[in-house]
């Protein structure tokens, strides 16, 4: 299912591994929201859940990503609630800058009931 990584050709997209376990964290809430000038002010964008395969569909679609500073905020707590486990991080937030709109961003992260992980993927 190689063509199913990307979910279509969105600028912006997310993939979420639980690295206790090996799996996809599926399920998980997350949200994407843009900081306003002056900051610090937020403004949410979307919220979606992960699929099985721990991906949702883009973020932001193609040509709607403008230049600027960004946060994906994922609600880990639940997630490992659900699951029956203690966790140590109530939620992660990880905030970027969009330089060049024109890219594609994947932000994945890889998360256990201890510890996490992001990266700029590609």
């Amino acid at each position: 299912a190689e063509g199913m990584t990307d979910t279509g050709n969105g600028s912006l997209t997310t993939h979420v591994l639980n690295t206790a376990t090996g799996l996809p964290a599926a399920g998980l809430a997350l949200g994407l929201a843009r900081m306003q000038e002056p900051g610090p002010r937020w403004t949410e964008l979307v919220q979606r859940w992960t699929g099985e395969d721990g991906r949702c569909g883009p973020l932001l679609a193609p040509g709607q990503a403008k230049p600027g500073t960004y946060k994906l905020r994922f609600e880990t707590a639940k997630y490992w609630q659900d699951l029956g486990q203690d966790s140590f991080y109530p939620f992660v937030e990880v905030v970027f800058t969009i330089a060049d709109p024109a890219q594609k961003l994947h932000l994945p992260l890889l998360i256990s009931p201890f510890s996490y992980t992001t990266y700029r993927g590609s």
